[in-house]
C-alpha cells in the first residue's frame, strides 16, 4: 500500500495584537541609541497546554537574529524588551510555541503531588528529553542524556520525578526547545534608530542677518560667531537659522509684509533664489560659504549644532524657474503659480509642482541639496511647511538621506491638521511641531500631552514645543508681560525632552503684534531688527537655569514617563516625570495665570514615584534652592508669578546608611 510523505500539523499558537506596530508595519517606531524596545503580543492557544514565545530582533540587513524569552502576563498577554545599541535600523518580530515539555512536566507534578502513579508519565518525558538531546550538542546534549536515562530508568518513582522536576533539567530543556512547529509573527517591525539628540534638545532660533551689533547694519555670519557665546551660556543645544540663501528681488515684500518693497528692504528669507545662486549658496551679505564652514566649525566648538532651514520653494528669480520651468504650475495666463493661504498671498514665492512628469528629476535634486549642506557639516534639518509637499517624497528622501547619514535629524514644521501632522512622523521625521502654542489651560495641556505620551502617537511622533516662532506670537504671549514668557518656557522645557524658543524676541519679552493676528509687528521675516541683548530685563539668567536643570535630571529625557498629577486649583497644573530606575524624580507645578497668585493642595503619586506612604521625603525646589520636608500625598504649593511662575521640585527619598543615620536621596 503506498504512503504519501508526512507533513506537519499546522502550528497551533496564534500570535495578535503586537505593540508596538504602527499601521500594521508599514511604518516605524522610533528609539535612540541606548533606549529599550519594549514588545507585548497576545500569545494563546486551544487547550491548556503551556507555551513558549520570544522576541527576536537584529540590525537590518543582517541575517543572525538574537533572542529574549518573552514572559507571560495576565489573560494571555506576553512581554519582553531588548535595546537598541547602534545607529542602525533594526528589525523585531515574535516567534511562539507549545512547550510540551513544560505542559508535561506541570501535569507531572500535579498527579505526583497527589500520589498517583506516574510511570507511564516518566516514560513519555523521558522520550521528550532524549529528543532534546538531540538537538543540543556538546555538554547540554550528554546532560539531556543522562537525565532521560534516570527519568525514563528503574530507580525509585520519587526519585525520578525529583530529577524530572530539578531546575538545571528545565533551564536546559528551555535552552532546545523543539520550534518545528512553531509559529512566527507574518511582519518583522522596524525600528528607526537615531542619536540622543533626535529625542533631547533645547534649540534657540535666530535670523543671521539681525545678529549684527550695531543698529541698521546686516548681519553677517561673523556677527554669528559673536553671538554663540550669548547662546552657549543659555545652554541651548541647537542653533537653528532661517534660510540663508539668496533672497529674490521680483515682488520681494516690504516691511510687515506689504506688498511693495523699498530700495533697502531686504525681503523674505524664504523667497529663495537670486542672481547669486539658490538653494546651495549663501547671501553674500552674510558672508562666503567659508564663512558658513568657519561658523559651524566654531559653533561645534561651543556644543552646539547648526540646523538649517529646508524650504523647498523659489523666488521668481531661482534659476530652477528659468532652467526647470516643468517644475512649476502654470495658471491660464502663461505665468507660474505663486503661494496662497488665503486671504494671504506670497507673490514673492513659487511652490513647486511635484505633480510634474519629471517628479524624479525634481527628487534627485532636492536630495542633491540636502547633501550638498550635510556635506559641509550641517546635520540637522527643519523643514519649512512639509504639509503641503507629497508624504511618498518625504519618507523616500528621509529613508535616501539617512541609509548613507544616519546621524542625520529632521524636524517637520507642520501647523496642520492631526492626521497630516501624524503621518508626516511615520514618514520618518524625527521631530514634530505642535498645537503646544496654543495649548494653555490645565485641561488643554493635560489632554493634549497625555494623547502625545500614553497614547501609541508616543511610538512614532516626538514633540518639539517651541514657545514662539517668527510666524506665531500667541495670544497670551501679547497680554501676559514677562510672567507669561517665563511660564511658557518652564512648560516646553519640562514637558518634552525637545523644546525651542525663538530669539532674541522670546528673552526680551517682545509682545508688540499686528492688531488681532499672531504676527509680530516689524516682523524679522521681512525687516532687520536689532536687539539689544545687554538689556537688564532679558531673561537669558532664567532660560539658562531652566536649561540647567533639563542637564541636570535625566528625567526630563523621558517624555513617555510624564504623569500628571490632580491640583485642586484649574490654574495650577502638576505632573511628574522619573528615570526608569526612580533614581530621579521631579515634580513641577506651574502657574498657569500669568497675572496672580495661586495656591492649591497638590496629590502625590507616593506609590509610581517610589515614596513611602509613611516615612517623610524632601523636596529640592530648583529654581530658587528652597528645600521642604513633604509628609503623604497631600501637600500645598503657593506660586506667585511676579517671583517666580513655577517651582521645580526634586524629589528626595529618606534612606538609612551603613552608618545608621538618615539621609536624602
Amino acid at each position: 500500500m503506498n504512503q504519501t510523505p508526512t507533513t506537519l500539523a499546522p502550528a497551533r499558537v496564534l500570535i495578535e495584537g503586537v505593540a508596538p506596530e504602527i499601521d500594521g508595519g508599514r511604518f516605524p517606531i522610533k528609539r535612540v541609541v541606548g533606549a529599550a524596545v519594549t514588545v507585548g503580543a497576545d500569545v494563546v492557544a486551544e487547550g491548556h497546554d503551556r507555551l513558549a514565545a520570544v522576541l527576536r530582533f537584529h540590525c537590518v540587513g543582517e541575517t543572525t537574529w538574537q533572542e529574549v524569552a518573552m514572559q507571560p502576563l495576565p489573560n494571555d498577554r506576553w512581554e519582553a524588551q531588548f535595546t537598541v545599541t547602534e545607529l542602525r535600523d533594526y528589525e523585531y518580530t515574535i516567534c511562539a510555541w507549545i512547550d510540551h515539555f513544560a505542559t508535561w512536566r506541570n501535569a507531572l507534578v500535579k498527579k505526583s503531588e497527589a500520589g498517583q502513579n506516574v510511570s507511564s508519565e516518566l516514560l513519555e518525558g523521558a522520550e521528550l528529553i532524549r529528543q532534546a538531546a538531540r538537538r543540543a550538542s556538546g555538554p547540554d546534549s550528554n546532560f539531556l542524556d543522562e537525565q532521560a536515562r534516570i527519568v525514563g530508568g528503574a530507580a525509585e518513582q520519587a526519585e525520578r520525578v525529583a530529577a524530572a522536576r530539578s531546575v538545571e533539567l528545565e533551564a536546559c530543556m528551555a535552552r532546545h526547545p523543539d520550534r518545528s512547529r512553531a509559529s512566527t509573527y507574518a511582519q518583522n517591525l522596524r525600528v528607526q534608530v537615531e542619536r540622543e539628540r533626535a529625542a533631547w534638545g533645547a534649540w534657540y532660533e535666530m535670523f543671521p542677518r539681525s545678529s549684527a551689533a550695531e543698529p541698521g547694519r546686516h548681519g553677517t555670519f561673523k556677527d554669528c560667531e559673536a553671538r554663540l557665546a550669548y547662546v552657549a551660556a543659555m545652554g541651548f543645544d541647537v542653533l537653528y537659522l532661517p534660510p540663508i540663501h539668496p533672497i529674490g528681488v521680483t515682488h520681494r515684500k516690504g516691511a510687515n509684509n506689504t506688498p511693495e518693497a523699498g530700495p533697502h528692504d531686504p525681503g523674505s528669507p524664504w523667497a529663495i533664489g537670486a542672481a547669486d545662486g539658490g538653494h546651495t549658496a549663501v547671501h553674500p551679505a552674510l558672508g562666503t560659504l567659508d564663512d558658513f564652514d568657519h561658523f559651524v566649525a566654531a559653533a561645534r566648538d561651543h556644543g552646539i549644532e547648526v540646523a538649517l532651514d529646508l524650504a523647498f520653494q523659489c523666488s521668481p528669480d531661482h534659476a530652477y524657474v528659468r532652467e526647470h520651468p516643468e517644475w512649476f504650475r502654470r495658471r491660464p495666463d502663461g505665468t507660474v503659480q505663486y503661494a496662497e493661504n488665503p486671504p494671504k498671498k506670497y507673490q514673492d514665492i513659487f511652490p513647486l509642482n511635484f505633480e510634474t512628469n519629471q517628479w524624479r528629476e525634481l527628487w534627485e535634486e532636492l536630495k542633491r541639496v540636502v547633501l550638498f549642506w550635510i556635506g559641509r557639516g550641517v546635520t540637522i534639518f527643519r523643514a519649512d511647511n512639509p504639509h503641503t509637499k507629497p508624504f511618498a517624497f518625504w519618507e523616500w528622501l528621509i529613508r535616501a538621506v539617512r541609509h548613507d547619514h544616519p546621524e542625520v535629524i529632521f524636524l517637520a514644521e507642520a501647523f496642520t491638521r492631526p492626521k497630516l501632522m501624524q503621518n508626516l512622523a511615520k514618514c520618518g521625521f524625527a521631530q514634530s511641531y505642535t498645537y503646544f502654542t496654543w495649548r494653555n489651560t490645565k485641561r488643554e495641556l493635560t489632554e493634549y500631552f497625555t494623547e502625545l505620551t500614553q497614547t501609541e502617537t508616543r511610538e512614532y511622533m516626538r514633540p518639539n514645543l517651541f514657545a514662539n516662532t517668527p510666524d506665531i506670537l500667541s495670544e497670551y504671549l501679547q497680554f501676559g508681560g514677562r510672567p507669561a514668557f517665563q511660564i511658557r518656557l518652564v512648560l516646553a522645557a519640562t514637558l518634552a525632552g525637545n523644546y525651542g524658543i525663538y530669539g532674541p524676541a522670546f528673552e526680551l519679552c517682545e509682545a508688540r503684534a499686528v492688531p488681532g493676528t499672531e504676527e509680530y509687528q516689524d516682523s524679522e521675516k521681512y525687516q532687520l531688527r536689532h536687539w539689544d541683548v545687554d538689556r537688564p530685563d532679558n531673561l537669558r539668567p532664567f532660560i539658562a537655569r531652566v536649561n540647567a536643570i533639563r542637564r541636570e535630571n535625566v528625567a526630563l529625557r523621558y517624555d513617555h514617563r510624564l504623569r500628571f498629577c490632580p491640583v485642586d486649583n484649574d490654574l495650577l497644573i502638576a505632573y511628574a516625570k522619573t528615570s526608569p530606575d526612580l533614581s530621579n524624580i521631579l515634580l513641577i507645578v506651574v502657574n498657569l495665570d500669568p497675572q496672580h497668585a495661586q495656591s492649591g493642595w497638590i496629590e502625590v503619586p507616593l506609590a509610581a514615584l517610589g515614596l513611602d506612604a509613611v516615612q517623610p521625603y524632601q523636596v529640592h525646589e530648583l529654581l530658587g534652592d528652597a528645600r521642604y520636608l513633604w509628609h503623604g500625598s497631600r501637600n500645598y504649593v503657593a506660586i506667585d508669578p511676579q517671583a517666580a511662575p513655577a517651582q521645580i521640585f526634586r524629589v528626595r527619598r529618606r534612606v538609612r546608611s551603613e552608618r545608621d543615620f538618615d539621609y536624602f536621596m
